[in-house]
């Protein structure tokens, strides 16, 4: 029997990011010469849309992806093959790609419903890091295929999986499993099958020399949380020179981080080695509550005039959205602040998908917070 729908694109919100014109540097504010350096460091669902973001902002851009996927396509790859998951290293090798409209491009998202629906772009990963011999080099080739506009460096090249353990005191094996889990993670490791995890030395020496270190979007404890858990990565965030940007989730989709507020989403990277490393935090807020910042305040005067959302008086937040979105008020801001990031705040929500970010508002969002470094570097 023939199926209806034998071939489908690998659906996700980063659909919309990739009409993002990489060949438009729309930065407002001079470089001094030079094309700052960012890293992303996340997984497949939320990295993808900073990568594009980036890349339109004329930024010089590589990402650093989570080793600890093992659903879909992905795990039945590793389960039955042994090999290095490909899911999110693939997800992110097609946003650095040049022309998203190329049809090789395309199909690399192509799930195929004849064949359990493996997604082409994993097989392709799989078939030459067999072949090569080399996952790094598996990447490399894809990305020359792709035309790929900078780097994709798995954190670790060890097979690990996600161990986490819930609020309420369960403990959860693998990452497919902890992402839908009925009660909030608190905590997450990574179990490596030699007893060992490795960083991946590319990827360490990227994060050193970036100018901006991007923590998301994306899920908190599954696919940000994980790259912090190899050893030498936090310890890379803090040599390198670059200002430290944490994107908050703007909505609970995933059991992992159900009903946690955004000072909550704070404090889980600081427990996980973040903890005094984070300069900036971007929180979806749709009227935006009080800053009390002076040093914000001070940058929205002389850096940034007339480009912040504007301010109401009301401590807290309206709660008429149809979706459940990650709670923020008025003390969050405030104690988050009082840990050391400058928070701010935006409405960043797609207008038609409300769980999506929209593509102009975090390019605004993420020009803002450029702009605010290199007036710091100024000074």
């Amino acid at each position: 029997m023939r199926l209806s729908r034998p071939f489908r694109s690998d659906p996700g919100a980063t659909s919309a990011f990739q009409a993002l014109n990489l060949d438009a540097a729309r930065v407002a504010v001079p470089r001094g010469g030079r094309a700052l350096n960012a890293v992303v460091i996340g997984g497949g669902t939320g990295a993808p849309m900073s990568i594009r973001t980036l890349l339109s902002l004329g930024l010089s851009t590589s990402a650093v992806v989570a080793m600890a996927d093992d659903g879909g396509s992905t795990g039945i790859l590793r389960e039955e093959a042994d090999v290095t998951p490909p899911g999110d290293i693939r997800k992110c090798l097609v946003a650095f790609a040049k022309n998203p409209d190329d049809p090789l491009v395309k199909v690399f998202k192509y799930r195929f419903a004849v064949a359990r629906d493996h997604a082409l772009g994993n097989l392709v990963l799989a078939g030459l890091e067999d072949a090569c011999g080399s996952f790094p080099e598996a990447i490399a080739i894809c990305e020359r295929l792709l035309e790929a506009r900078g780097h994709v460096y798995p954190s670790t090249l060890d097979h690990v999986h996600l161990r986490a353990r819930t609020r309420d005191g369960a403990l959860l094996e693998g990452q497919a499993v902890a992402c839908h889990s009925k009660t909030a993670l608190e905590r997450v490791a990574l179990v490596s099958n030699t007893g060992t995890v490795r960083p991946y030395a590319p990827a360490l020496e990227a994060i050193r020399n970036a100018d901006l270190i991007v923590l998301g979007p994306g899920s908190l404890f599954t696919s940000i949380i994980p790259n912090l858990l190899v050893p030498g990565v936090v310890d890379a965030i803090r040599d390198s020179r670059g200002s430290v940007l944490f994107v908050c989730s703007l909505a609970d989709v995933q059991g992992e981080t159900w009903g946690l507020t955004a000072r909550e989403h704070f404090e889980a990277l600081a427990d996980h080695g973040m903890d005094g490393l984070v300069d900036f935090m971007l929180v979806h807020s749709p009227r935006p509550v009080r800053s009390q910042n002076p040093v914000e305040q001070s940058f929205r005067a002389a850096v940034l005039p007339g480009r912040f959302g504007s301010m109401v008086d009301a401590p807290g937040l309206a709660e008429e959205e149809p979706v459940r979105r990650v709670n923020f008020t008025y003390d969050d801001l405030m104690a988050i602040q009082a840990r050391g990031p400058m928070v701010l705040e935006r409405n960043l929500a797609d207008a038609e998908r409300p769980t999506w970010h929209s593509p102009s508002a975090l390019c605004q969002a993420f020009n803002d917070v450029i702009s605010m470094i290199e007036a710091r570097q100024r000074r």
